[in-house]
């Protein structure tokens, strides 16, 4: 028999579970309120027809289990089931399944689309290998099926999420590439994000960089290879691409230089960095008129990693996706592609048993010390790694420049 106790927590619990289901049937009618009241009349005048917003929010519902929510009228994110979120050397983002099956297909798209990939890149200045290799990162060249509704993600993202006012616009844009008739029949799918296509283009993006390569009149992300190329390769000439430049060079850091030294802010011509003693793993010497250029210092596993010089191209392809291991795994991938390159010279460090609250928690000490580790997030980016070797070189150690069990940075 239950205890008394017993039944009165069950009872807790049932009372519990009803309020949080009447909340969330609450919250589902704010949703389609909002969606009549603030959406429509948005959409509307944009152009988008009656008929066309009511098919793309036919049957949605609000999307809970994508992250980064917050309910309506509060600050504070829905709270997740909590797991300690083991952090993995940067090496994991370039497993062997990853890399090979990128580099192998890329090879057979280079050999299909040859003379659309020498056509975008006469027009674009981008090379075909790294519009292949995004294609490949992006979608597996196609494919990847791409599993959501994005009406429901934006639309979710929209109404209540940490970023709602870009949510609303990339939800409005989704609306105009339906009303244009931009996408076949069924293929307005998209990632917990809200890219579409193939190469996973937020609606906006979509709108502004889209092209035509196959010549129908159409740029078609959805279905059509040549256009995903030629959309591709828009994109980053529009976001910068300098013609004739690599993206970058795996080198060799000698000790004389500081792993402090490395960011995007803190670039010199690449014949300075050769002067300061770093050559490239190949032996090769620097192309000369990358030696004229400017070029920065990337170190995403400090001392326990691969090194690269890399170039303002680099950037560009962050601006793609924000973070240096994709940026990194593009270029590297593009390579194999075309050249045949092997691995990386440098093997990647074992990181140890450390979890992104220790790497926050770090973070949280050098901020108090005045340093800038770019945001509190549990993970090590430039800033960060840079942070930790001036820590270390203050305090007296070898600087690695990489989160480490045991490192005290009191």
């Amino acid at each position: 028999m239950k205890t008394f106790a017993a039944l009165l927590t069950v009872f807790s619990v049932m009372i519990a579970t009803h309020a949080h289901a009447q909340t969330k049937a609450a919250i589902e009618k704010q949703f389609q309120t909002w969606l009549v009241q603030t959406v429509w009349p948005q959409a509307r005048s944009k152009g988008v027809s009656a008929n066309t917003f009511n098919a793309a929010f036919s049957g949605v519902t609000l999307n809970w289990k994508l992250p980064d929510l917050v309910l309506p009228g509060s600050k504070a994110a829905i709270p997740k089931k909590q797991r300690q979120a083991e952090f993995g050397s940067p090496g994991k983002y370039f497993n062997r399944g990853s890399v090979n099956g990128a580099t192998s297909v890329g090879r057979q798209m280079a050999r299909k689309h040859a003379g659309t990939l020498k056509s975008v890149e006469a027009r674009t200045g981008v090379p075909g290998r790294i519009i292949l290799a995004i294609w490949g990162r992006e979608s597996g060249y196609g494919r990847v099926a791409i599993p959501h509704d994005v009406f429901e993600v934006l639309g979710t993202k929209a109404f209540m999420s940490t970023r709602k006012d870009y949510f609303a616009a990339e939800l409005i844009a989704a609306l105009e590439i339906a009303q244009a008739g931009h996408a076949p029949q069924g293929a307005m799918k998209s990632s917990w994000a809200g890219a579409l296509g193939q190469p996973q283009f937020m609606p906006s993006n979509f709108l502004k960089y889209a092209a035509d390569g196959n010549g129908d009149g159409r740029a078609d992300i959805w279905g059509s290879e040549a256009d995903t190329i030629a959309s591709i390769g828009t994109y980053l000439n529009q976001h910068g691409w300098v013609t004739g430049r690599d993206w970058g060079f795996e080198v060799t850091v000698p000790e004389t230089v500081s792993c402090s030294l490395e960011g995007p802010d803190q670039g010199r011509r690449i014949s300075a960095w050769e002067k300061m003693g770093i050559t490239r793993v190949s032996g090769r010497p620097f192309p000369d008129h990358e030696r004229r250029g400017e070029g920065y210092l990337l170190m995403p596993a400090g001392r326990d990693g691969p090194a690269f010089i890399v170039t303002p191209n680099f950037y560009v392809l962050k601006d793609y996706n924000t973070s240096d291991l994709y940026a990194l795994f593009v270029g590297h991938v593009g390579d194999r592609i075309q050249y045949g390159v092997g691995d990386f010279s440098a093997k990647w460090g074992a990181v140890g048993t450390l979890y992104r609250s220790d790497i926050a928690a770090m973070q949280k000490t050098l901020v108090k010390q005045g340093h800038d580790v770019g945001g509190v997030d549990g993970l090590p980016g430039y800033k960060t790694r840079r942070s930790i070797g001036r820590w270390q070189e203050t305090n007296g150690q070898r600087a690695t420049c990489f989160p480490k069990n045991g490192m005290g940075l009191n």
